[in-house]
């Protein structure tokens, strides 16, 4: 496991439970939230927060910093992958397709209808 990975791992740990934390949750909630997918060829379940934001025709935005040194994103791939994402404390399931782009990286996420 490269250096990157390591402490990549060490802050989801100290993150994913401020996303729940009652002073801080809803903070952090406008703009960090829980993803879930499956992964492409182990099958293996993941969860990991990720920075977001809500576009205006309603899609969410799941921006990938580093995305050379990151795999993740990677199961969204041609797409539409499953997803489910965790929105103002509700769980809402979705699709994410992988978009690179001179811009950068971000997983692109159309939510299922309610």
């Amino acid at each position: 496991m490269s250096t990157f990975a390591r402490v990549a791992r060490v802050v989801n740990t100290a993150v994913t439970p401020l996303l729940s934390a009652p002073v801080v949750g809803p903070l952090l909630g406008k703009s960090m939230t829980q993803i879930s997918y499956t992964g492409r060829k182990s099958g293996k379940r993941f969860t990991l927060p990720v920075a977001f934001r809500r576009q205006a025709d309603g899609t969410i935005l799941v921006g990938v910093a580093a995305a050379s040194q990151k795999t993740w994103w990677r199961n969204f791939q041609p797409g539409p992958t499953p997803i489910t994402i965790d929105l103002d404390g509700v769980e809402r399931t979705g699709t994410g397709v992988a978009k690179v782009g001179t811009k950068g990286t971000s997983v692109v996420v159309t939510l299922d209808d309610v």
